[in-house]
């Protein structure tokens, strides 16, 4: 099977590089001759644009930060949609909306191809180790056709149903990981001010019923200062803003969403759209004048846990 890939960024080039370590055929696609030029250097074919891409490709996997851009390179006169035929396969990595995945998604049916949604969950650093989650919305025959390259840049690997359904879930998670990060922030403030041992405070939260996912990854890089994550304030807005959305047109009241999306806005116009995420705790660091430095922590994640093979869950 021959793989296309187009968006090399934070997330894209992690995964797309899994493809090519593990010696998949693949080409690629992006605008940053810098990031494209890397792949050649390592063997993979580089393409002039969408179509040409989608016309050498068995599977093509779009991987874009936001749905707009994903919109233009599937739809453009030179878009992936016109290179599509009978049998390919569209797989949408991105973190989108439902509605704007099926949308397009009936726009490759109409050229015979099948689409499929699989955004991917557990940090940057699991994505360029091949461990990282992936959901997986679609046709349930198609799934299984392309498990072999899942499972190669994922981890556990999740067919959540229909088409639209994988989007869903992931920015449903993104809710999560964004509301765990801003209470950080403001659990890290009273450990401070409270004289608490910054790296007996980590421990403590650690072992808890207070812990999480967030906590064992982005407090770490917190407590480092380089608050390096690998995701930037402008796409957490995007996928909070998503969230919302979704809940609007479901008629849900909600009352945490909406405060966190503010905070994140207050700190994007603080600290610029390409800031990382888990700035936005150094919006009380500033406001309080502390700072929740410690030794011993990393200035930027790595997964120590050795790659496997990924299975579906």
């Amino acid at each position: 099977m021959k793989v296309g890939f187009i968006g090399l960024g934070n997330v894209g080039g992690k995964l797309a590089g899994s493809l090519l370590r593990n010696k998949f055929d693949i080409i690629v696609r992006d605008l940053d001759s810098k990031l494209t030029k890397n792949f050649s250097d390592q063997g993979a074919q580089v393409s002039n644009n969408p179509k040409d891409l989608a016309e050498k490709s068995d599977l093509i996997i779009t991987c874009l930060p936001s749905p707009k851009v994903c919109s233009k390179v599937m739809e453009a006169d030179d878009g992936v949609i016109k290179g599509l035929t009978k049998n390919k396969i569209w797989l949408e990595m991105s973190t989108t909306d439902d509605k704007e995945v099926k949308r397009l998604g009936e726009l490759v049916k109409s050229r015979g191809a099948i689409p499929l949604d699989a955004p991917v969950s557990g940090g940057c650093h699991r994505a360029a180790t091949g461990n990282i989650a992936i959901f997986v919305g679609g046709e349930r025959k198609a799934f299984e056709k392309i498990l072999p390259v899942l499972t190669t840049m994922g981890r556990q690997i999740l067919h959540t149903g229909e088409l639209g359904s994988a989007s869903i879930l992931k920015v449903i998670t993104n809710f999560l990981a964004s509301t765990h990060l801003v209470a950080l922030g403001e659990a890290w403030s009273v450990a401070k001010k409270s004289n608490l041992d910054m790296k007996k405070t980590f421990k403590g939260i650690q072992v808890s019923s207070g812990n999480s996912f967030v906590h064992e990854t982005e407090s770490q890089v917190i407590l480092n200062g380089s608050y390096n994550i690998n995701f930037t304030m402008d796409l957490v807005e995007k996928d909070m803003t998503l969230f919302n959305n979704l809940s609007k047109k479901l008629n849900i009241p909600l009352e945490i969403s909406p405060l966190v999306l503010n905070i994140f806005k207050d700190a994007h116009k603080k600290y610029g759209s390409r800031a990382w995420s888990s700035m936005v705790v150094k919006r009380l660091e500033d406001i309080c004048k502390i700072n929740f430095r410690a030794n011993g922590y990393p200035e930027e994640l790595v997964d120590n846990e050795k790659e496997e093979k990924g299975y579906e869950i």
